[in-house]
């Protein structure tokens, strides 16, 4: 695949700061007493240490990483969710694994809720506590201020694809659907030059793209070099729709000046020399559309890194 076509190089790497997800936070959150009053295990990426308490969570250790694993509190009911957890590889060489699975949520005459939750690994932050499932991407900011322009995203991973050809979409909101089609798990680099205007809305041109799915189990693939690729790519014969500028409900968000959560909107492509101004590093055991997955399609993610 031309996105990845780089084995033969030989590149000098900038390693992700936790990227090596040797670190962990364990957070131990209690859920309402309706729901059973459970304590679970709740993990972040950064400096070991625990964290006991119903405590919303932020970046430790100038972590640059934020994970799909949430302390929710809605309609006053605390509920914890984990689909992002360590894995050790043998060893005690730990990873992250990253799995899709269904949250019940069952208050008896209060709340009846199945959620889709797909493990999910980026750089920038969750604003907890989560309140709702609605506009799930204005909960996170993503990406992080990054100047330079490396040639590739670089990293260890493995899939695994259960064998079925369908899909669960399930909101929280009426019963869940089954959708024909199997998910994907997904990696993606995406460069942007974002700027403010005087309202506080944020735009941005993307900078550089590296967009990659996968489709079927593997074993570990080490030392992967996922190719970035400058400047509007939407002639290359590797482009597909889903590499293409983030608007409207696909966009991202992050605070603007006034600490305000506010969508950054891509506006078009920029020079293929154009200096980013930030930088979106996402793993993910699905393909990007929230509350729809796979249950089991696990990706395992590790030693992540840019290459020069």
């Amino acid at each position: 695949m031309a996105m990845s076509s780089m084995s033969a190089w030989s590149l000098r790497l900038e390693k992700i700061k936790y990227g090596d997800f040797s670190n962990w936070v364990t957070r131990s959150i209690t859920e309402s007493s309706v729901l059973g009053g459970n304590t679970k295990k709740v993990y972040e990426i950064a400096p070991t240490q625990s964290i006991v308490g119903n405590k919303p969570y932020r970046n430790l250790g100038g972590s640059p990483w934020a994970t799909s694993n949430v302390y929710a509190k809605v309609a006053g009911v605390v509920k914890a969710s984990t689909s992002v957890v360590p894995f050790d590889r043998g060893g005690g060489n730990k990873c992250v694994k990253m799995s899709a699975i269904m949250e019940e949520v069952k208050v008896l005459g209060l709340i009846n809720m199945d959620v889709m939750v797909q493990g999910t690994i980026f750089l920038g932050q969750i604003n907890e506590p989560i309140s709702s499932t609605k506009t799930p991407y204005s909960k996170m900011e993503m990406g992080i201020p990054y100047t330079k322009r490396p040639v590739a995203l670089v990293f260890d991973y493995k899939v695994d694809m259960p064998a079925t050809n369908t899909r669960i979409k399930s909101t929280g909101f009426g019963a869940p659907k089954t959708l024909q089609g199997r998910d994907c798990a997904e990696v993606y680099c995406l460069l942007q030059r974002r700027w403010e205007d005087k309202d506080g809305n944020i735009y941005a041109k993307r900078v550089g793209t590296a967009r990659e799915r996968y489709y079927k189990s593997t074993g570990w693939v080490n030392g992967h070099q996922l190719k970035i690729n400058y400047g509007d790519i939407t002639s290359k014969p590797f482009y597909k729709s889903w590499m293409g500028l983030l608007s409207g409900d696909k966009a991202p968000y992050a605070k603007n000046s006034k600490g305000k959560m506010v969508p950054v909107n891509e506006v078009g492509w920029d020079a293929p020399n154009a200096t980013p101004t930030h930088v979106m590093v996402m793993a993910s055991c699905a393909s990007g559309v929230p509350f729809i997955g796979t249950e089991g399609l696990t990706l395992y993610f590790d030693n992540v890194a840019f290459g020069f």
